[in-house]
């Protein structure tokens, strides 16, 4: 297998890559999918973002994947996996069929790429209906079994159905359970802003005492 044999690989590119192998599988190996960084990394068992960002993007330049990063915190990044070959060599890239045998994913084949048997329109339909919530209770389910207040969850599917589902009233939300972590973690930094910042220097000029001594000089 080409991971084995490449020296420049560590354990943890190793865990990244299979993660990631993971949820393309849970994702029926689409062309592309949407990773969340926590989750990636709990699933992966890497606890440093450095560490994190530099295997994603040595498995990116040495072929192993294509990442896409996002600079939008309302926006996950991108990533494309290969279709590896049996045969020593490069990887193969998904829209070219021949190269030598796909890496059996446990669905037949004829040398051909696995996703051109995958129905990319039902998939799409199926995120589709995912990305944007019908109603309140959804959200509020997805708040709780995350354990982030019931409140929070109310208030952020209030804003967004008030705009359209749109990420800055002009962005068209493609993953609404990733905009919904980033309110989370919005919302707990400023909490910690509010806990942690200075009272007012106006306060303290405006403490006046109400036993004063009227005989004292000014």
């Amino acid at each position: 297998m080409t991971i084995s044999k490449d020296k420049r690989l560590n354990p943890s590119h190793i865990s990244l890559y299979m993660a990631l192998f993971n949820l393309w599988n849970i994702n029926r190996f689409p062309t592309e999918f949407i990773i969340i960084r926590d989750e990636v990394m709990k699933l992966s068992k890497i606890g440093s973002k450095s560490t994190y960002h530099r295997c994603l993007k040595q498995l990116d330049t040495w072929k192993y994947l294509r990442y896409f990063p996002s600079h939008n915190s309302f926006k996950g990044s991108r990533i494309s996996l290969f279709i590896f070959g049996t045969t020593t060599g490069q990887p193969l890239d998904l829209g070219v069929s021949n190269q030598g045998q796909p890496l059996d994913l446990g669905v037949p084949n004829q040398g051909q790429p696995l996703v051109s048997y995958i129905n990319n329109n039902k998939h799409k339909e199926n995120i589709y209906k995912l990305e944007l919530p019908k109603n309140e209770n959804l959200v509020i389910s997805f708040f709780l079994k995350n354990n982030w207040p019931k409140i929070e969850a109310q208030k952020f599917y209030a804003h967004y159905a008030a705009i359209g589902w749109k990420i800055g009233g002009k962005i068209k939300m493609t993953n609404w359970h990733a905009s919904a972590k980033s309110w989370m973690l919005k919302s707990k930094d400023l909490s910690l802003k509010q806990i942690k910042s200075p009272p007012s220097q106006n306060q303290d000029n405006l403490k006046t005492t109400k036993s004063k001594n009227y005989k004292e000089p000014l």
